[in-house]
């Protein structure tokens, strides 16, 4: 279960480090907005995720003009958690009489309805700039290349695909999508597996007493493939 008091401390180092080295103290109701996220089980790196999202869109309102204080990224935080739950299939979470979580049986998440055409035009840059960062190009080359030409490929017939046919290009993206995520895995070292595989477990272990076997296997290697994406930067294409 997750340390409440270690996990508060990281988030007010981390809010620190955020505001430029300015503390500020979580204490009072700011300490038991951040032991609720405590107790809901939410990771701390998907609660530095929410942190960022709320800075994020702080600065492009302009310059910085005080410090952000923690209550601030609540509604940020809790939209970070829901993104991961969704992306590791984990449908249901409420607090049970011992204040721990409640997890149900992992289901797909709902696919977006977003242009096809857009998405594979965002992936193909996305990956370009990849193919020339020091982190994937040198491992993921001949992957990246790949998946740029298989979309390149997909791209005409995206741009007119609607129903059956869409339903056709969701599933070769899907394909193009496992195939240098598997690239990715196998290119990471057996230092990195073994950090990532923990990382993964870490997540999930407050959920995992409510979990069946199938449930837990399924959502961990959802964690992983997660975190191999955050990696190398690789963006979700099914």
């Amino acid at each position: 279960m997750t340390d409440a008091g270690a996990f508060c401390r990281e988030i007010e180092a981390y809010l620190c480090r955020k505001n430029d080295g300015h503390l500020i103290r979580i204490t009072g109701p700011a300490f038991e907005r951040v032991m609720g996220w405590a107790r809901q089980g939410i990771p701390l790196k998907v609660a530095q995720a929410g942190i960022d999202r709320y800075f994020e869109r702080y600065y492009r309102k302009g310059p910085r003009r005080r410090p952000v204080r923690v209550e601030f990224c609540d509604a940020d935080v809790l939209d970070a958690f829901d993104d991961w739950r969704r992306a590791l299939g984990i449908t249901t979470v409420a607090p049970d009489e011992g204040g721990g979580p409640l997890v149900e049986e992992p289901a797909p998440a709902a696919r977006p309805r977003h242009s096809l055409a857009s998405k594979i035009e965002s992936a193909v840059a996305r990956f370009t700039a990849l193919r020339g960062s020091d982190q994937a190009g040198p491992r993921l080359g001949a992957a990246l290349d790949a998946a740029v030409r298989a979309l390149d490929r997909l791209a005409p017939e995206a741009a007119r695909a609607r129903g059956e046919a869409r339903d056709a290009v969701l599933t070769r993206l899907a394909a193009i999508d496992g195939a240098l995520l598997d690239a990715a895995t196998a290119a990471l070292t057996e230092a990195e597996r073994a950090a990532f595989e923990a990382d993964a477990a870490a997540e999930l272990d407050p959920f995992r007493p409510r979990m069946s076997d199938d449930a837990y296997a399924q959502s961990r290697r959802a964690a992983l493939a997660r975190l191999v994406r955050l990696h190398f930067g690789l963006p979700t294409l099914d």
